[in-house]
C-alpha cells in the first residue's frame, strides 16, 4: 500500500517559496514561524529530499524544490478553484481577493475602487500588489491581474473592461515653451521624458482626423520607469511626456499640465482583467471585476 502524505504541508512549503522566508510565510498563513518550519522539515523528511536552502538572510528553493514547487502551485491552485466554484453558491463575496495592477493605473483607479469594495463587502479581504512586471497568476496564487495596454497572447482568460487614450503633455505654466510645436515633426528636438517601463519608449505614431500619420523618434535625456514619477518630473518642467489619460486627467483640468498637439491622436490601449481559465468564478472576483468595468464605463464618458 502506498504511503500517504499530509497534503497540508504543500501549502506551508509553497508559502515559504513565494514569500522568501519562514517569517513571511507564517504571517501569510496566520501561524507561528515554528509551525511553518516544522511542517516543511517533515515534508523534506517524507520526501527524503532537501527542498530549501536556508541561510541567515533568505530562504531559496533547491533545484528539486523548484520542480516540486511548480507541481505544488498547480495542485494548490486547483484546490483553490474547487473552493471558489463552491463559493459561487453564495451571493456575497468571501475570502481574500488577491490581485495585481500596474503602478499608475493601480494607484489612480484600482486602489480607490478597492476601498469602495471593502466598504461594501467588509467580510472580504483584499491583497493588492502594484508593479509593472507581469506576475505569474498560477504560481502566485492570484485571483486576477489588471493589465493595461496591448494584451499579449496567453492561455489565460481575459476580459476587456475599458480603454484609455495617450496624451502628449507638458507643464501648464510653461505653455510658451511649447508654442513652436505645431506638428509632430517638431517633436524630434523637443525635451522628452521617456518611460522605460515601455518596450519602445521613444518611437510614437501620431494620427490626425484626416487620417494622416506621422512617426516620430523622440530624443530623451531623462528616462524614468514609473508613469507617476514621470508626471511629477514633467510638472516641474523636465519636458514633454506621453502619459495615459486616467493619470493626467485631473492635472489637465487643474492646469498643472497642458496637452500638446491635441488635434493629433496616439494609439489607444485597453484595460483588461486577466484570470486563470476556469468555468466558474468566485463571487469576490466577479463582483470586483464588474465594479471595475462599471467604473471604466463611467470614466469613458467623462
Amino acid at each position: 500500500m502506498a504511503k500517504s502524505h499530509n497534503l497540508n504541508r504543500l501549502a506551508y512549503f509553497a508559502a515559504v517559496v513565494e514569500t522568501g522566508s519562514f517569517t513571511n510565510a507564517a504571517d501569510r498563513l496566520g501561524v507561528t514561524k515554528a509551525v511553518v518550519s516544522s511542517q516543511v522539515t517533515q515534508l523534506e523528511q517524507e520526501l527524503q529530499t532537501a527542498l530549501l536552502v536556508r541561510n541567515t538572510r533568505k530562504v531559496s528553493a533547491t533545484e528539486a524544490g523548484k520542480l516540486f514547487y511548480t507541481r505544488c502551485a498547480s495542485i494548490l491552485n486547483e484546490a483553490e478553484e474547487a473552493f471558489s466554484e463552491l463559493s459561487q453558491l453564495s451571493e456575497q463575496p468571501m475570502g481574500t481577493l488577491r490581485m495585481t495592477a500596474p503602478n499608475d493605473y493601480g494607484t489612480a483607479i484600482v486602489a480607490p475602487l478597492v476601498a469602495a469594495f471593502r466598504h461594501q463587502y467588509p467580510e472580504c479581504q483584499v491583497e493588492l500588489y502594484l508593479g509593472d512586471d507581469h506576475r505569474d497568476l498560477m504560481a502566485g496564487g492570484l485571483d486576477l491581474t489588471i493589465r493595461v495596454g496591448w494584451l499579449r497572447d496567453s492561455g489565460l482568460s481575459a476580459r476587456k473592461l475599458g480603454g484609455f487614450r495617450q496624451c502628449l503633455v507638458g507643464a501648464g505654466d510653461m505653455s510658451g515653451r511649447f508654442d513652436h510645436i505645431q506638428h509632430p515633426s517638431d517633436l524630434a528636438t523637443a525635451p522628452f521624458v521617456a518611460n522605460t517601463a515601455l518596450s519602445d519608449p521613444l518611437h510614437w505614431l501620431f494620427e490626425n482626423a484626416a487620417g494622416e500619420t506621422v512617426p516620430v523618434a523622440m530624443q530623451s535625456e531623462l528616462s524614468i520607469d514609473s508613469a507617476p514619477a514621470i508626471m511629477s518630473a514633467v510638472e516641474q518642467g523636465a519636458g514633454l511626456a506621453i502619459l495615459p489619460d486616467y493619470l493626467v486627467r485631473d492635472r489637465l483640468t487643474s492646469g498643472a499640465l497642458m496637452q500638446v498637439l491635441p488635434a493629433w491622436q496616439l494609439p489607444e490601449g485597453g484595460i483588461y482583467a486577466v484570470l486563470p481559465a476556469a468555468k466558474f468564478r468566485a463571487a469576490k472576483v466577479s463582483v470586483f471585476t464588474e465594479m471595475l468595468r462599471q467604473a471604466e464605463k463611467i470614466r469613458g464618458r467623462g
